[in-house]
């Protein structure tokens, strides 16, 4: 048997440097994929469903893969974003469906993402205005003094910061025989766990995913000889960020569903406060601390940039962060509402965390739309010989139907409508 597709040999020295150099826009995205809602949202299904809904953190990996990775094919292959991609192929009321469904999803996402930082300002006594101005702050120095590298780099090193959430699970001590057999039982019959399932598609398929991703590729010059780098990015990031995922599960699974169990997580206080009798005070909130400050400011820039991309890419102004701002004024404010906005919304309405499952099912609801036009594209938009067919496209289609319908399903029994 030839073991070369399955075991790449160790990558020369220049092959090396060029993945390096390939290497962000995927990683990036998928370390904003958990973000402040996704978390929320996968420390209530640990804390209500035990390890229930485990097995589904680890099915979502290659669903995930499959459509991240048809947003590298039409990046590269193309070289245009997703909104001007839709606009040329399909119209301008198409694409402003499109970016319309992005900017729903673009103010759910970045209140959560700020309502987190607050979250994370009040564990250590620090007020709400001094949390979101300092983050507001970085988050506009970041982009408006930075090219495209520099962002993606920042984006990575606090995406980092999600890696507390390892230690976290690890020093939960949770029990072998009961992580799996729970993870192998999946109620499918109850409307409440059918609505965690809706969330927690919604948590890791979203639609500013696919604009950031992309519009990032493109935005980066990624070249069709650079497509095998991108692929692999963008798999070792849908990895990373479903095993952050089910890192929060299992901490909660293993402390608060089998000692408290339905007990309530609204907000970034409950989850770090009912797990300090397990890590302590101090180790408990510095480590959820750093994790949620680092998944709400990587997806927070992530967000706003994937907004800023989509409606300039709809209308047609400059939109890439190689321009100056002065060169590509819309395209900065765009961000800066973006990131203004959100922030305002968290300061002056409080305790909106309370809305990050609601959120995240909303994601899920979207996805017919979403995925639809993504399918739509690796159809009719690609090269001919890049465009998906024969079982792989029977593949895509079944996985993001299966996907989109469940979510679908899920969020409406959750709602009792079904």
């Amino acid at each position: 048997m030839d073991t070369t597709s399955v075991y790449p040999a160790p990558l020369p020295l220049k092959r090396r440097q060029v993945f390096l150099a390939v290497l962000g826009p995927g990683l990036v995205v998928m370390l904003a994929d958990t973000d402040v809602g996704s978390i929320i949202t996968a420390a209530q299904s640990g804390a209500q469903w035990n390890y229930h809904l485990l097995l589904l953190q680890l099915i979502l990996v290659p669903i995930l893969y499959v459509v991240q990775e048809l947003t590298v094919r039409l990046g590269i292959f193309t070289g245009k974003g997703h909104g001007e991609l839709i606009r040329e192929t399909f119209g301008q009321g198409w694409a402003w469906l499109s970016v319309s469904g992005l900017a729903v999803a673009t103010m759910g996402a970045l209140i959560t993402e700020f309502t987190g930082v607050v979250g994370v300002g009040e564990l250590f006594g620090l007020p709400r205005i001094f949390s979101l101005g300092a983050a507001a702050l970085l988050l506009l120095a970041i982009v408006w003094t930075g090219s495209y590298r520099r962002v993606e780099r920042v984006a990575i090193l606090l995406g980092l910061f999600e890696f507390a959430f390892f230690w976290v699970a690890y020093q939960s001590h949770p029990q072998a025989h009961e992580l799996i057999g729970g993870s192998l039982h999946m109620p499918l019959d109850q409307p409440a766990y059918l609505y965690l399932v809706a969330a927690n598609i919604g948590a890791v398929i979203m639609p500013w995913m696919i604009f950031y991703q992309q519009s990032a590729v493109a935005d980066k010059d990624l070249r069709p000889e650079h497509y095998r780098d991108a692929r692999w990015d963008t798999a070792i990031g849908a990895l990373l960020t479903q095993l952050v995922m089910a890192a929060v599960l299992v901490a909660c699974a293993a402390t608060l569903g089998r000692h408290r169990a339905n007990a309530p997580l609204d907000n970034v206080a409950d989850i770090s406060q009912a797990l300090t009798h397990f890590l302590g005070p101090d180790l408990g909130r510095l480590l959820f601390g750093l994790g949620i400050l680092g998944a709400a400011l990587v997806a927070a820039i992530v967000v706003s940039l994937a907004a800023a991309w989509g409606f300039g890419e709809v209308t047609g102004y400059k939109h890439s962060l190689e321009h100056h701002p002065l060169e590509a004024p819309w395209f900065y404010l765009v961000y800066t509402l973006g990131v203004a906005g959100g922030a305002a919304v968290v300061y002056f309405v409080p305790n909106l965390v309370a809305l990050s499952l609601g959120v995240e099912v909303m994601n899920a609801l979207m996805l017919p739309l979403v995925l639809g036009f993504l399918v739509a594209l690796a159809v009719k938009a690609l090269p001919a010989e890049h465009r998906l067919r024969g079982p792989y496209f029977a593949l895509v289609l079944g996985v993001c139907c299966l996907t989109a319908g469940l979510g679908v399903y899920g969020g409406l029994s959750g709602t009792g409508l079904f």
